[in-house]
């Protein structure tokens, strides 16, 4: 027994890929595609990817707002959970994994629940607020540039509905959050998001050493 989290080594990581991952072929396709291509670490883990589909399924999520989308792994698991009546939008700046993302989203029968919006993510999420989205979404995953985390905090949570899920990716930033005066501004800007969020009351909290740290928020 223990009474902290367990360190994967390789050995026990192995086995946990094992005994839990019900990864599909073509999200193991899209994985190797991404991981052969440019920026491999902005993809979520595999288990992350499962995880936030279960999420999904767990609270009956039917609108669903991402802010960073890269090739589409997490957007596949999350729009695959949702059903065919879900609508999730899809935040990112314009580059060539659009193209790839879009021919995932095709291939899974599930571009018609995607709507892919392209440009600076604070420009998308101020728009949805003018347009009437406010409340409107039931789960928000946030795995997107790292110095504007705290600015994402609070449109999210006026995006987010009373009892949403609001969740931020890479909050463990692999263990660079521990560092003293950083000199990089996403250490700074994701080590500013951690104390908010531990002193917010607005939210219920857990922070989980899944993938390079996952928080989930829920709204009260």
């Amino acid at each position: 027994m223990t009474q902290r989290t367990l360190e994967l080594d390789d050995r026990l990581y192995d086995y946990l890929i094992q005994v839990s991952l019900r990864e599909t072929p073509l999200l193991r396709r899209l994985r190797e595609q991404t991981q052969a291509g440019a920026n491999p670490n902005w993809q979520v883990a595999p288990e992350q990817g499962q995880f936030l589909a279960l999420l999904v399924r767990l609270i009956g999520a039917r609108r669903i707002l991402e802010v960073g989308t890269f090739t589409g792994y997490s957007t596949l698991c999350m729009a695959e959970a949702m059903g065919p009546d879900g609508r999730l939008i899809a935040c990112d700046l314009p580059g060539d994994y659009n193209d790839i993302a879009r021919a995932y989203f095709d291939e899974a029968g599930v571009a018609e629940r995607i709507e892919l919006r392209l440009g600076p993510a604070l420009d998308s999420l101020d728009a949805l607020l003018a347009s009437g989205w406010a409340e409107g979404f039931d789960l928000i995953f946030i795995d997107a540039d790292k110095g504007n985390y705290p600015q994402y905090l609070e449109r999210a949570l006026s995006l987010l509905c009373p009892g949403g899920l609001l969740l931020f990716d890479n909050t463990l930033w692999s263990g660079r959050v521990l560092e003293e005066d950083p000199e990089s501004a996403d250490t700074r800007a994701i080590q500013t998001l951690n104390r908010r969020l531990r002193d917010d009351q607005r939210i219920d909290l857990s922070l989980l050493p899944l993938g390079d740290g996952l928080t989930l928020c829920r709204k009260r």
